[in-house]
Parts: structure tokens; C-alpha cells; sequence
């Protein structure tokens, strides 16, 4: 059962939207009906634009420790409603539920870690050149932010924006996913009831563009952050140029592994597996292009295959299910696109490249072998779950390819050479680079892209930055 109650948030008021539009919230693995999801009007989005006007005056006054007191008390929330939350991130975005309670917890951890780093936005003292002179460089809040997640990551992907423009001092309109809107409004209520002031937070709901467009056209909007694709990024640049609105784009990806000679290969198998097919592939840092030394490769694949043949798939909600369904129909035209000209161009499917079922969205985990360079595949990010793989047999082969598309979002490098991980990790064209393991993602270090993957970083001291501002001050006393 369905439990959040879907809502806007706007000025501190819970409501079903002024124009009673709308939109049905499906469940990816049974493709029912959740809930009824409001709509923004314009009206309604005027409404929010003003009261994060307002809001974040109130916020701004207020010291770091004061809201980093109301931020902690969300966390426990959020934190105590842990198992709930969860529930519905399943319901909505098809992840198993293990997956989805460690979202959530990583998300009552991040606001903690935001609310801490809010009270070290130091400024310093600069020496004057000229006796009497006192020069002091502050940091303070941008402003009002206009923040769109993605759904891949209901929880994760709407926290960030919230903790960390709150964390800075600043108000926030969010507009997350339609397909996974209930985390974002579970959220809302844990701050709200920790006492954010009216206007600080407001979620709104609609199309996609017409939100984003009218959003970013306000003078109010001081700041815009986007979890999304590379094309949507572009767009959402065009529009706040026009008014010089700052901005930090998490983009896609389309992440090598490189898989050196000296790998100790079982645990190699078991971490990209196991990495491959989490939130069924649809994962912006997921690996995605394996590029496996020649002198391993037999042995890879068959353990590679071995492994997906033990994934247990189905509805998130049942016990044991290691991956759930994709997202939308939609998703599954896109793998049965990808695996033809894969297998057009002289790939072999090892295992999966099929539907599963008659019910949900649900695609077997893809395995593919000696897929060529002109596949598809190896230049569009497939965003769910199949495995393109190759070989290479020189360093500076498998680091050209490696390099060779213009997304630079994560990267990994397995290996028992410290000197050749540091080599590989130095030479990667990536903002994120695991070494061993695929786990590039905590509250306190920087997460973000490089090149059409984006720019900016969420997270991390670079994350409470991005929502801040330079001022100077001299004093001639």
C-alpha cells in the first residue's frame, strides 16, 4: 500500500495545486497506479517563487547553529521514518528495499554532515598594504535556488540540493522527478515538522519544461542545480545565462572500468557485478564500458556470467530481490535498441538481452561480449542493465579509449599495482576515479563531473560552496 499523501509544498502549505492538473504515479514493477500526483499552475509557481524570496530572508538572519539544530532534527526524522521512506522510494523507482533504506539513511547522514559544515563557512583576514586598513572576505548565501532532481535516486539526488542550500543559509524551490515524487514529499515533512520556516523549502510538481522555464526566467532565482542528462543540462544553461543565474550540472556519464592484468580478479568480479546491476544499471556513476586486459578476458567473461546468472530479479518489496525493474516502457525500447546494433556490429550476447515478464518494466542483466567501438553502446550511456565489454593490451590503448567520448563523470581501475592505479587514475579524464572499489559517493567528499558530465560539486566542502558567494569588505578606520 501507497502511503505518502503526494502534495506541493509551497510557503510552508501543503496543497493539491491550484488547477487541479495532475498526473498518475506508476509503480515500475506491477505498473499500477500509486496516487494521483498534483500539478504546479503558474499561478502556484509565482506563489513559490515569492515565498523562497521571503524565506530565505528569514534563513539568511538566522546563525548556522540555529539551523544547523532545525537540519539535525530533520535528520533524525528522517532517520526514525527510515523503513517507511524507504517503502515508498520501492514503490515509486522499482529498487530493491535494501538499496533503498541505505538511500535513505545516506540522506539523514548528508543533512547532518551539511548542518555540521554550515557552521564552517569561514571567511579570513587579508593583510593590508596600507596601515589602518582592515580587509575581511566573507561567505555568504547565494539566494533562492531552483533545484531538479532525477529518479534514479529519489532520496540521494533530492537531499544533496536540499541539505546543502539549507546548509549554506539559502531557500529552495525543488521540483523532483514525477516518476519518484513521494521521497522528496516525505522529506518536505521531516523538515517542515523540524521547524524550517514557511518558504524556505517548496516542492513543486509539473512538465518538466514549462517548470524549469518559468523558474529560471524570475530574478529570484539566484542559483540552479540539476541532477539529470547531458541534454537536459545544456538547456537549463541556455535559460539561466539570460539572467547569470549560477549553476552546478550532475550530467550523465558513461563510466570505463579498466581491468589490468594483475587484477586479483574474483573480487574484481564481485565488486562490478555487484556495481553493474544496482538500481538495475540506471545509476549515473554505474560502470558501464569494461575494458578487460586481453591476457584475462576468457576468464572474466565466464565469470562475469556465472555471477549474473545468480541475480535475483523482481518487484523491490520482495525478500531477496537483488534488482528490480527499470523505470518506464519507455527505458526497455531504449535496451532492445542498444543490444540489436550491438549484436548488428559483431557483439555476441553472452547472457540476458531480453524482457522479462508481462508485468512491470523488467530487463534481464545484459552481458555482451567483444563489442566493437562503433557499437552504440560504447558511446551512448545505456542507463540500466547491460555490461558492454572488450579487450585491450597497452596502457596507453585502453587509457585513449578509455578517454575518448566527452562525458567525464566516474571512472574505475582494478589492480594490485599501486604505481600502475596511480598512473591509470593521474591519466583518467574523470571527476571521480575508485581504485579497487566502486564507492565514489559519501556526504563529505565531492561528487561531480567534468566535460559534458558537468561541472560543480555536490557534497563535500565543494558541495556548502556551491551555494555560496564572495563578498569582500575594506575598512579604512
Amino acid at each position: 500500500m501507497y502511503s505518502e499523501k503526494l502534495e506541493l509544498l509551497i510557503d510552508g502549505v501543503w496543497s493539491a495545486g491550484s488547477e487541479g492538473k495532475g498526473e498518475d504515479l506508476i509503480n515500475p514493477a506491477t505498473g499500477e497506479v500509486l496516487a494521483r500526483l498534483p500539478h504546479a499552475s503558474v499561478a502556484d509557481l509565482d506563489r513559490a517563487l515569492e515565498a523562497s524570496d521571503k524565506g530565505f530572508k528569514v534563513w539568511k538572519a538566522m546563525t548556522a547553529q540555529q539551523r544547523a539544530v532545525i537540519m539535525n532534527k530533520a535528520a533524525d526524522l528522517i532517520e526514525a521514518r527510515k523503513n517507511e521512506i524507504a517503502r515508498t522510494l520501492t514503490q515509486e523507482n522499482g529498487k530493491p528495499l535494501v538499496e533503498a533504506t541505505g538511500e535513505v539513511q545516506f540522506s539523514a547522514d548528508a543533512t547532518r554532515w551539511y548542518a555540521e559544515e554550515g557552521k564552517r563557512a569561514y571567511g579570513r583576514i587579508v593583510p593590508a598594504r596600507l596601515p589602518g586598513v582592515r580587509q575581511m572576505v566573507f561567505k555568504e548565501p547565494i539566494g533562492p535556488v531552483a533545484a531538479f532532481a532525477a529518479w534514479n535516486f529519489p532520496a540521494s539526488n533530492v537531499i544533496r540540493k536540499i541539505a546543502g542550500a539549507l546548509g549554506a543559509g539559502c531557500s529552495i524551490i525543488l521540483k523532483p522527478a514525477e516518476e519518484t515524487p513521494g521521497t522528496a514529499v516525505a522529506f518536505g515533512r521531516c523538515f517542515q515538522e523540524a521547524g524550517v520556516p514557511a518558504g524556505v523549502i517548496n516542492i513543486v510538481f509539473g512538465v518538466p519544461a514549462e517548470v524549469s522555464t518559468h523558474l529560471l526566467r524570475s530574478p529570484i532565482t539566484r542559483k540552479v542545480s540539476l541532477t539529470g542528462s547531458t541534454a537536459v543540462g545544456k538547456i537549463l544553461q541556455k535559460q539561466a545565462a539570460d539572467t547569470l543565474k549560477r549553476c552546478t550540472m550532475e550530467l550523465g556519464g558513461h563510466a570505463p572500468v579498466i581491468v589490468h592484468a594483475d587484477a586479483d580478479l574474483e573480487k574484481t568480479l564481485d565488486t562490478i557485478v555487484a556495481a553493474k546491476f544496482r538500481n538495475a544499471g540506471q545509476v549515473c556513476t554505474s560502470p558501464t564500458r569494461f575494458f578487460v586486459h586481453e591476457s584475462l578476458y576468457e576468464t572474466f567473461i565466464d565469470g562475469f556470467a556465472a555471477r549474473v546468472s545468480r541475480i535475483k530479479i523482481g518487484n523491490g518489496l520482495d525478500e531477496g530481490v537483488q534488482m528490480g525493474p527499470m523505470i518506464a516502457a519507455r527505458r526497455l525500447d531504449v535496451m532492445d535498441g542498444l543490444v540489436a546494433d550491438a549484436k548488428a556490429k559483431g557483439a555476441g550476447v553472452v547472457t540476458g538481452g531480453e524482457r522479462l515478464g508481462n508485468k512491470g518494466y523488467f530487463y534481464a542483466p545484459t552481458l555482451l561480449r567483444d563489442v566493437p567501438e562503433d557499437a552504440r553502446i560504447m558511446s551512448e550511456e545505456p542507463f540500466g542493465p547491460l555490461a558492454p565489454t572488450t579487450r585491450f593490451s597497452t596502457f596507453d590503448e585502453v587509457i585513449e579509449r578509455a578517454n575518448s567520448l566527452p562525458y567525464g563523470l566516474a571512472s574505475f581501475v582494478f589492480t594490485r599495482d599501486m604505481g600502475l592505479a596511480q598512473k591509470t587514475e593521474m591519466a583518467l579524464d574523470a571527476g571521480l576515479v575508485g581504485v579497487n572499489h566502486t564507492m565514489v559517493s559519501t556526504p563529505e567528499t565531492p561528487f561531480g563531473g567534468v566535460n559534458e558530465s558537468g561541472y560543480g560539486s555536490e557534497s563535500g566542502i565543494e558541495g556548502l560552496e556551491a551555494y555560496m558567494r564572495t563578498k569582500f569588505v575594506t575598512e579604512l578606520g
